[in-house]
């Protein structure tokens, strides 16, 4: 079983080149308005609509905290603030967003995580 996170933009020809270059996302699922990309386990659903939903959080983990710095250099000019480590999650961050405004998340995880389907455990970073 697997699931997918929809969101909605009211310009795909915008929004999807931002997931599938920056985001390194893979093409999944076309229909007719809709990309439907890949990171690893995560399905991301773009939906063209008269309306943009931003609500939300989308986030992309890594396996370390160098790819966690990679990806802050790809998104330096939307970053809300440099990689930080959160102590109370026990996680390596930090927030950019998208082209629609939308706030998207890169992390690592500080300690080990159990195996999900597809993906392998983590044993930290």
């Amino acid at each position: 079983m697997a699931g997918i996170l929809f969101i909605r933009t009211r310009d795909l020809t915008r929004l999807r080149p931002f997931y599938e270059d920056t985001m390194e996302m893979e093409p999944w699922l076309e229909q007719d308005g809709i990309a439907i990309m890949a990171h690893e386990n995560l399905l991301l659903g773009l939906h063209e609509a008269d309306a943009v939903d931003t609500d939300g959080l989308v986030t992309f983990w890594y396996e370390t905290r160098n790819e966690v710095d990679e990806m802050y250099e790809r998104l330096r000019p939307t970053a809300l603030s440099p990689p930080k480590v959160n102590t109370t999650y026990r996680i390596y961050n930090f927030f950019a967003t998208d082209p629609d405004g939308r706030k998207i998340e890169c992390q690592a995880f500080l300690h080990p995580t159990r195996p999900v389907s597809g993906v392998p455990a983590r044993d930290g970073a």
